[in-house]
């Protein structure tokens, strides 16, 4: 668990659109080597309708889509599922302290709850989670 962190859309998608990358997104994937990512049950959704985005705008074939979801597939990247319940009620609480989005509430909240640090790229985040005394990864 020593190098295990949760890991935000902002992040992930980067690695799919070589104009968004950077050298702290690039660390970020290298420490995969070593560690899991842990991610909200959104996320895969969040996943897709970038890529949806990408290719109605003609940013990114199908083909790359495929090949990208693909990859994702073989990181050690694991979706945490959380209930309903939670996600109406703590998940909810959490946005609406940090005016955040309940999607990027439930990042933070799941950093939270694990004790990991968080790999970020939003800034909204990166605020709520230094308030809220989350580690944030370095690159």
């Amino acid at each position: 668990m020593g190098d295990d962190f949760v890991v935000d859309n902002s992040v992930v998608m980067t690695w799919c659109f070589l104009d968004e990358d950077s050298q702290y997104t690039d660390i970020i994937l290298n420490k995969l080597e070593s560690g899991t990512a842990f991610v909200p049950s959104i996320w895969p959704l969040e996943v897709t309708n970038v890529l949806l985005v990408a290719e109605r705008k003609r940013r990114i074939s199908e083909a790359d889509t495929t090949r990208f979801i693909a990859l994702l597939g073989e990181l050690p990247i694991i979706v945490d599922q959380e209930s309903p319940e939670r996600m109406m009620k703590d998940i909810f609480a959490l946005a609406r302290k940090h005016d955040l989005s309940s999607y990027d509430a439930s990042y933070l909240d799941l950093a939270m709850r694990k004790g990991l640090p968080i790999a970020t790229l939003d800034k909204n985040i990166l605020a709520a989670a230094k308030r809220s005394k989350v580690s944030i990864l370095k690159g």
